[in-house]
């Protein structure tokens, strides 16, 4: 399987650094030469939209397959990779969902995106109601705990 960015991330921050996503405002840049501005054509009218990325920056040898404990603290419990949202996955890919300020050609402004300066996008999806969870949500107290201050 191969995948080809569809854009970058412009701007916002510059450090992985965890925490305080939510104030970050940056754009994603559709590749001028694959895109032109039709393929955003109303995305505007949706308040946010999925953010599909590559953890680029996280070295092969750093990849988790198996447990570890969330953010290193061993507080929290020794939990799977994919029981978890850790940058450090096997695929390397992120998701993330955020509030859509604005569209410019090919550019989309964003607000709470969390992932950095030239991060590669491997695609963009309009975030609807319906594709949100049905039924009661739950998750372990040590999650909250950690999104505590993660926007």
């Amino acid at each position: 399987m191969e995948s080809e960015p569809v854009g970058v991330v412009v701007g916002g921050r510059a450090d992985v650094v965890d925490d305080g996503w939510g104030r970050e405002t940056a754009v994603i840049r559709l590749d001028g030469e694959r895109f032109g501005p039709q393929a955003l054509y109303e995305l505007e009218d949706f308040s946010h939209v999925e953010v599909v990325y590559h953890f680029d920056r996280v070295p092969a040898e750093r990849i988790e397959t198996g447990a570890r404990h969330p953010r290193n603290n061993t507080d929290w419990p020794l939990v799977g990779i994919f029981a978890q949202r850790g940058k450090n996955r096997p695929n390397r890919l992120g998701v993330s969902r955020c509030r859509v300020v604005g569209v410019d050609g090919l550019d989309v402004h964003v607000e709470g995106l969390d992932a950095v300066d030239g991060t590669p996008v491997l695609d963009l999806k309009p975030y609807m109601v319906e594709f949100g969870p049905r039924g009661e949500v739950k998750q372990p107290e040590w999650a909250t705990i950690l999104m505590d201050g993660y926007y």
